[in-house]
């Protein structure tokens, strides 16, 4: 954990923010639509409801798409190269739409603007964007926003020294009323070699487990019935607060809450402790599912990785969390084409999910970051042959899904309604406790309530059920 203690934004601070978001409420000029296009991660997902929620009280209402918005806002993700070459696509995109209408406001913001030298690319390039800014500096939207209402020139702001901040109590729109998102801390310690998210999201801090729980009691007094807790690595949550707690403290504390359902993600194996694992074996709503990645099968591309933890150690946590919790819904994240890896420790990769049988796996061809150790390393792996390597991946872990999905049938399920099915107007679909996509014969009045089904079917990545 970093020396640096965690900067809370004080109420001063925020205020004068809602004096500017007050001014643009009385500016004749001022955009009167938005709408916020995001890519990334949960956490990117949760920034842009708090992004629409100071829009919304600029006085904007959010426009159904991008063509027919007065102000569009990209809240981008620099995780991987594709994220980010397609998020710059889309925002050129827009420069024909801007001819149509003028009057378009254009802004681009989060992790791909924090990154070094991408502020003056966008100025360079992309000269018809309007607005700019990095993580950091999301509380001062409406700063921004009216710098670049006031400006004939593009606002670029990215400040790094400000990235061990913490804003509470910023405006919420939020995507939907029976499910939210909390984040309970910001950034990453652990500098994997492939990871770009510790330069752009800074150092791990936490917030005040008192405003985690205030924030989840209002949640559930609104009528909200699962909340997921959001953080780079929620397992080290807790360290850096003048009162340490840790991350299974928290939990144990937020089942005693109410909500019905509780789920977090993402975990880091090497900060899996016992104590985690007991408090959720023994919990009335936290759900039985975890999210953890082990994002390769060889010891020594671990080390070369910076994962801080070998093979044997990671199914260890696997068979602890399984003894616990026997029907624990299991995912992962894994990358392949990783630089050096050998076809040998590539079958690594395959004997672990074979071994472990993920319920359902994130996988990913390794995408080389600027600034990243692994950037630098020698014998980066031809793209023919991560791209072979991968499909065989797919293969693999296609073949233990559907073995381990077929557990379920016969099971019952609670599954939370999240609206009808892409496939069928005569069925509702929405993920059950393990953390699975369930479809069941259903209409739209079930959305957002929690329906007891029977499991009966299980195909690719989805299982089907019957309400009972």
């Amino acid at each position: 954990m970093s020396d640096r203690k965690p900067v809370i934004i004080s109420e001063d601070q925020l205020e004068e923010q809602r004096q500017y978001i007050q001014q643009i409420r009385l500016m004749p000029d001022a955009p009167k639509s938005y709408h916020v296009v995001t890519y990334g991660c949960q956490m990117n997902a949760h920034d842009s409801e708090i992004l629409a929620g100071m829009l919304r009280d600029m006085g904007m209402e959010e426009a159904a798409d991008r063509e027919s918005a007065d102000f569009v806002l990209f809240n981008t993700c620099c995780v991987r190269d594709n994220a980010e070459r397609r998020a710059l696509g889309n925002v050129t995109w827009l420069k024909e739409v801007r001819k149509k209408n003028p009057r378009l406001m254009i802004g681009v913001c989060g992790c791909m603007i924090q990154q070094p030298g991408m502020a003056e690319k966008i100025l360079k390039q992309y000269r018809f964007v309007d607005l700019a800014f990095g993580t950091a500096n999301l509380y001062r939207l409406p700063e921004l926003m009216l710098k670049a209402l006031e400006s004939d020139q593009a606002v670029v702001e990215v400040e790094v020294e400000e990235q061990n901040t913490i804003a509470e109590g910023l405006p919420v729109q939020r995507l939907r009323h029976d499910a939210a998102y909390i984040t309970i801390m910001y950034g990453c310690d652990n500098y994997c070699t492939y990871c770009i998210v510790p330069y752009v999201r800074g150092r791990e801090r936490s917030r005040e487990m008192s405003a985690i729980v205030a924030e989840a009691e209002a949640l559930r007094d609104s009528g909200v019935k699962e909340i997921m807790l959001l953080g780079q690595n929620v397992n080290s949550y807790g360290k850096g607060l003048q009162t340490p707690v840790t991350f299974a403290q928290l939990l144990k504390t937020l089942d005693d809450v109410g909500i019905p359902r509780i789920r977090f993600m993402t975990s880091h194996p090497k900060d899996l402790s016992d104590e985690l694992i007991d408090v959720m074996a023994h919990s009335k709503h936290i759900l039985p599912q975890f999210h953890l990645p082990v994002q390769h099968g060889n010891d020594e591309i671990l080390r070369r990785m910076n994962r801080h933890y070998n093979r044997a150690q990671y199914l260890d946590r696997v068979r602890k969390l399984r003894e616990a919790i026997p029907a624990i819904g299991l995912t992962t994240d894994i990358i392949v084409g990783f630089p050096g890896e050998t076809e040998e420790q590539f079958q690594d990769t395959l004997s672990l999910v074979r071994e472990v049988g993920y319920d359902s796996a994130f996988t990913f061809i390794y995408s080389p970051r600027t600034g990243t150790g692994a950037a630098k390393m020698p014998n980066q792996v031809p793209e023919d042959v991560s791209s072979r390597r991968i499909q065989e991946l797919l293969k693999v872990q296609e073949e233990c899904q559907k073995k381990a999905l077929k557990r379920f049938i016969g099971t019952e399920e609670e599954v939370l309604v999240e609206g009808l099915s892409r496939r069928s107007d005569t069925d509702v679909s929405g993920h059950g406790l393990h953390g699975l996509s369930v479809t069941f014969p259903g209409t739209e009045s079930d959305v957002g309530e929690i329906v007891r089904v029977k499991i009966v079917g299980a195909k690719n990545n989805t299982l089907t059920g019957e309400r009972i």
